[in-house]
């Protein structure tokens, strides 16, 4: 099984992907690190990415799991997936890909935001995530305002795992 954290920036899909993935025993992956250079350049100065950006990131997400399912290995892949033709995308089998969407209000997020340190993502590109976004209608939500243990606790449940 491959479950795919997704949300906005600031939502906690490193977080909780990676910490759900060592509750599991699963491997982790960060759908950040397959951005190109060019791209988080862009999100570094403030400029949201449109779909001409995404569409080599989303294929390099979707190869990804494609082959964790054809080696057998369950993981955990963080990745904004914010409009449900990436989603469409990247879930390429439903019965052995879950969508976990980390739900939190502009003001959680923000406070977030304002904490984080070292990430490429400008905070200012919030709202445009936030326009972009197409909550998904077939995932497990989960509202990001527990705490961290309490948010694996809760998706594991939802995952019967």
């Amino acid at each position: 099984m491959v479950v795919i954290v997704m949300g906005v920036t600031g939502a906690g899909k490193t977080t909780i992907g990676r910490a759900l993935a060592e509750s599991l025993g699963w491997e982790f992956h960060d759908g950040d690190n397959l951005h190109s250079e060019a791209s988080k350049r862009k999100m570094r100065k403030g400029i949201a990415l449109d779909d001409g950006d995404r569409a080599p990131w989303l294929r390099a997400i979707r190869k990804l799991i494609e082959a964790m399912l054809l080696e057998g290995h369950d993981g955990v892949v963080a990745c904004s997936a914010l409009k449900q033709s990436y989603r469409d995308e990247i879930v390429v089998d439903p019965n052995a890909v879950k969508v976990v969407y980390l739900k939190g209000s502009k003001q959680v997020i923000t406070e977030r935001l304002g904490d984080r340190t070292g990430h490429f993502m400008n905070p200012d590109l919030l709202q445009s995530q936030l326009d972009t976004l197409e909550e998904p209608c077939d995932a497990i939500v989960i509202d990001v305002s527990a705490v961290p243990e309490a948010i694996v606790s809760a998706i594991r449940a939802r995952l019967g795992r």
